[in-house]
């Protein structure tokens, strides 16, 4: 027989379930907002281009001023970012074949995860163990969105199969609706996956960040063995350094969630040398980034593309040196692993402030190219 304390918080379960359900489902309205209204998206990509960050992130944060009841001055705070947000993504005259709007799509996302942050914690952002959380949030929640991008994309060939033994093609139907609307709407079935299911996470992301760990830390120190070998020099094109800067940022994210993950308690062991390690193959990786940056600057002049990569490896390069020296220091038994976490935990805002930046000053600087 179910007690009145577990009645009550099936009942809380079932209204958040609607209100998220109702928040996915109006995440996968609005991607599809500009075909309701009879507007021709595909000759108009640039909308979607400039807008992508709109679609699902205000729902996010919508989601967790609800369960966590911010002030009103946090509230007010949100609001004022999401719509100067939006008035700098749609307001500045981009030269739609240029990098500069591809710069804008690519970091505004960026900027407004600190506002789902600061959502998240319930405007505790000024708190470490409540940054700490949504770095284990943001962990966990990219995890719950693969599997389900995974499951989705199982069912989705299943049902394409089943369709074709009886002469139908759904691969229109899946192209304009089904993947648009399930990539928002699964973003926020992820997060609230998580919020419920913690325990689980708990147990099952930190193993499979101890998993990577080690082999990211191989794969970087073949790469720098390889290039020590050969003697060649990094080409730094355009995707080069995209995909360059894409590995490094994934590095520190797996270093970020294994930290977050770490009992503070515990005693050093092997998985902490290779942490240091994987720290230590990232930071010489990030300075022969940049060494092959400030060459083609001086060689070819600057480009939008070249100044966002330079100042995105400095920013790396700061923040993998701190976070180097002070695991060292806590190896060695000469500082705490707290103010490791504060070290990173601190940073995180560096990001969304470079990324809003990028968004602001990068276009006009540029004509807008």
């Amino acid at each position: 027989m179910s007690t009145p304390t577990q009645l009550t918080e099936s009942t809380k379960t079932y209204k958040e379930a609607i209100i998220v359900f109702a928040l996915a489902t109006t995440a996968a309205l609005f991607i599809k907002l500009p075909d309701l209204l009879g507007f021709d998206t595909n000759q108009n990509e640039v909308f979607y281009i400039q807008n992508f960050s709109f679609f699902v992130l205000p729902l996010l944060v919508i989601y967790f001023t609800w369960k966590r009841s911010p002030g009103i001055r946090t509230l007010s705070w949100l609001t004022f970012a999401f719509v100067a947000a939006i008035l700098f993504a749609n307001t500045y005259p981009f030269e739609t074949s240029g990098d500069t709007i591809i710069l804008t799509s690519l970091h505004m996302p960026i900027a407004l995860w600190l506002l789902v942050g600061i959502a998240y914690t319930g405007g505790k952002w000024n708190q470490i163990s409540a940054r700490m959380d949504f770095i284990r949030f943001s962990g966990e929640l990219f995890i719950y969105y693969v599997l389900i991008a995974l499951g989705g994309g199982v069912l989705m060939a299943l049902m394409a199969f089943i369709f074709q033994t009886i002469a139908i093609d759904i691969e229109p139907l899946f192209e304009s609706w089904i993947l648009p609307c399930g990539s928002v709407g699964a973003l926020i079935i992820a997060a609230w996956l998580v919020e419920i299911k913690k325990g689980a996470a708990e147990n099952f992301a930190p193993m499979l960040a101890r998993l990577f760990t080690p082999l990211f830390a191989v794969v970087l120190l073949s790469f720098l063995g390889t290039l020590i070998w050969t003697g060649r020099t990094m080409e730094i094109e355009r995707d080069v350094l995209i995909a360059l800067d894409l590995l490094l940022v994934v590095v520190l994210g797996l270093l970020l969630y294994s930290i977050s993950a770490r009992r503070v308690d515990s005693t050093p062991g092997i998985i902490d040398f290779v942490r240091i390690v994987l720290l230590v193959s990232a930071l010489i990786v990030d300075l022969i980034a940049l060494w092959s940056i400030g060459g083609r600057i001086s060689e070819l002049g600057l480009t939008p593309n070249r100044i966002v990569a330079l100042g995105l490896n400095l920013i790396l390069l700061i923040n993998l040196s701190g976070s180097a020296l002070l695991y060292i220091r806590y190896i060695l038994k000469q500082g705490s692993y707290n103010r490791l976490e504060k070290w990173q935990s601190d940073y995180l805002p560096v990001y969304a402030i470079w990324a809003a930046l990028v968004v602001i000053f990068i276009p006009p600087l540029f004509s807008y190219a």
